[in-house]
């Protein structure tokens, strides 16, 4: 069994092999997650998972890491950024193509390489640094990729606090970050949780376009546009559309206000770098891709996984969201153009929304 002090010099060693793959923070927690039952049984009463209902299938297991993994001890939870620049030039960027109705808005954390892939293999890269260090020891990577409740356990080892949009909030990073986890055997020292500094802003409440945030620290799942655009797989409410906009996938506005992004950091890892131009790419170019055309750009991106009908009804509601602004420059004809050549082809879940999309604008 190793000293307190080998453990703790281990702990060290590991920090500097995660900066030198990319991480830009890594910190230790307990596995014993503090009110993490009583907010999961609440939330899912609430019906706020929608048809999630992978949040509900594993029971109170996510809030256990020694029952998904046996025999550990302690989670080894780490940070990475993901943004294309620093904090301010992205949310100026951001806010420019939100004031152009016509301009596709993806979630900043998709237009690059897939996050999954890029995490578990340097944290599998991390893992058997340690082990060259250490020895044999028990352990499994996480990237949002099982019940494990990532948030909570980076919070409780000081990465950052809940906010009130439920997103790890960081004093040293802002939010647009990705979290990673490896459950370990090893009693290695803990660090000390975060408090909390959200104070009384609630920008990310006031600045949810659907009112999807109900209360500090509580999202109701089912009016959340990342949710209607992402996990989502049949028709996005008539009710919930025109507040959707642009964003054909994901939604950033409660991150974007946040006071604390002003100091969110570029990526050092070139994977998050943005493809295909997915910053500033208008919504009728991509309406002309063919399904073909989507699987080879989506290729190795996260947006692949929603396939190509989820996509076709996100473009649809955003372009008829398009038609009934108030924008006077837009090409009217080219986006009703655009939505009828996408019809021929669609499914019947597509093309309503696509007959909802061109009776907008109407009156």
């Amino acid at each position: 069994m190793e000293s307190a002090v080998e453990l703790a010099g281990l702990v060290e060693k590991m920090r500097v092999w995660a900066a030198e793959l990319g991480f830009a923070e890594l910190r230790v927690s307990d596995i014993q997650i503090a009110g993490a039952e009583e907010r999961l049984v609440h939330w899912l009463s609430k019906g706020y998972h929608g048809e999630m209902h992978y949040m509900a299938a594993h029971g109170l297991k996510r809030c256990h890491p020694e029952q998904i993994v046996p025999g550990t001890v302690r989670v080894v939870s780490v940070r990475m950024d993901y943004l294309s620049g620093n904090g301010p030039q992205v949310m100026a960027h951001e806010r420019q193509m939100a004031s152009r109705p016509l301009m596709a808005r993806i979630s900043l954390y998709a237009r690059g390489r897939d996050y999954h892939r890029v995490l578990r293999s340097r944290l599998q890269e991390l893992a058997s640094r340690i082990e060259a260090e250490h020895g044999p020891f028990g352990y499994r990577v996480f990237t949002d990729s099982a019940p494990v409740m990532e948030v909570a356990l980076a919070a409780q080892a000081g990465i950052g606090w809940r906010g009130k949009n439920d997103l790890l909030v960081s004093r040293r990073a802002g939010t647009f970050f990705f979290l990673g986890e490896i459950l370990v055997d090893l009693p290695l020292p803990v660090d000390a949780p975060e408090t909390g500094h959200c104070g009384g802003c609630r920008r990310c409440l006031q600045n949810c376009p659907t009112g999807a945030i109900v209360a500090p620290r509580m999202v109701d799942a089912r009016r959340c546009i990342s949710y209607l655009t992402i996990e989502l797989r049949g028709s996005i409410p008539v009710e919930l559309r025109p507040l959707v906009g642009n964003r054909i996938y994901g939604c950033d506005d409660c991150q974007l206000c946040c006071p604390w992004n002003r100091f969110a950091k570029q990526a050092a890892v070139p994977d998050f770098a943005v493809r295909h131009r997915l910053d500033a790419v208008s919504l009728v170019e991509l309406a002309a891709w063919d399904e073909g055309t989507f699987n080879e750009r989506m290729a190795g991106s996260p947006i692949r996984r929603i396939g190509y009908d989820c996509w076709c009804r996100n473009l649809a509601v955003a372009m008829g969201n398009a038609l009934n602004s108030q924008d006077t420059v837009i090409d009217r004809p080219s986006i009703r153009k655009a939505l009828m050549a996408m019809r021929g082809t669609s499914s019947d879940m597509v093309k309503e929304h696509i007959d909802w999309a061109l009776a907008q604008g109407q009156s």
